[in-house]
């Protein structure tokens, strides 16, 4: 009869575990056409790239990574390697509000002339300060080549591409929000995880410490009523 119940016991604490991983919120996240209105050294431009944005857990914040799938804009010269040097900011809404500075590392290759500029990926740190759902959305792009810079600015009220359901620093519902710059592409090539899996492993691993701690719990009254019996 114990053997029984502490099968059926285990049996439903591995249950509610898996219960608490499916109900976990996730991240997520769109490819969002931009179409772009760029003010150059040479006259105005418009050029549409589809943006994703993603954000990877990294330590108490989330390093976000936005990233060009089309180029944008031109250059009536050639731009050597290194001459390019791109920027820009992500609007923040949801449960906080303000910018996200991401910049990146210059061209690695030269741009030909009168060929749309191919932006690197660009990075920056997202640190949140309260709890709740905050939206990514494609900001203004900067671009500085030769002395020059192009400005190029979202005219078609893009939707979030990355959506997160984060955790603030004191777990609570503060106030302000997080604009801080990061540099380089991320390099890493692995898949974003968020905020909301991390929860999702935490809580998946004290369901497991559940069902360890009750199997123990009645392995123990077993042994305890055969010794008695005895």
């Amino acid at each position: 009869m114990y053997p029984k119940r502490t099968a059926a016991f285990a049996s439903a604490a591995a249950l509610a575990g898996s219960a608490v991983l499916l109900a976990a919120p996730m991240a997520h996240a769109d490819v969002v056409n931009v179409n772009y209105q760029c003010k150059t050294p040479i006259g105005d431009k418009s050029a549409l790239s589809p943006i994703d944005i993603k954000g990877v857990r990294s330590g108490t914040g989330y390093k976000i990574t936005m990233s060009w799938q089309k180029g944008v804009s031109s250059s009536p010269v050639e731009l050597g390697k290194g001459a390019m040097n791109p920027s820009a900011t992500i609007r923040l809404g949801g449960a906080d509000s303000g910018t996200l500075a991401v910049s990146g590392p210059a061209n690695q290759a030269a741009i030909p002339a009168n060929t749309p500029i191919k932006i690197s990926d660009l990075s920056g740190t997202y640190t949140p300060k309260k709890s709740g759902k905050v939206t990514f959305t494609a900001g203004v792009l900067t671009i500085k080549a030769l002395g020059t810079t192009t400005t190029c600015t979202p005219t078609n009220n893009p939707q979030p591409s990355l959506t997160l359901d984060v955790a603030g620093a004191s777990g609570g519902s503060g106030s302000g929000s997080s604009s801080s710059s990061g540099g380089g592409a991320d390099s890493g090539g692995q898949l974003p995880r968020t905020g909301p899996e991390d929860s999702a492993i935490a809580l998946g691993t004290l369901g497991g410490t559940v069902l360890l701690t009750g199997a123990a719990g009645a392995l123990w009254l077993t042994r305890r009523n055969q010794a008695v019996r005895r």
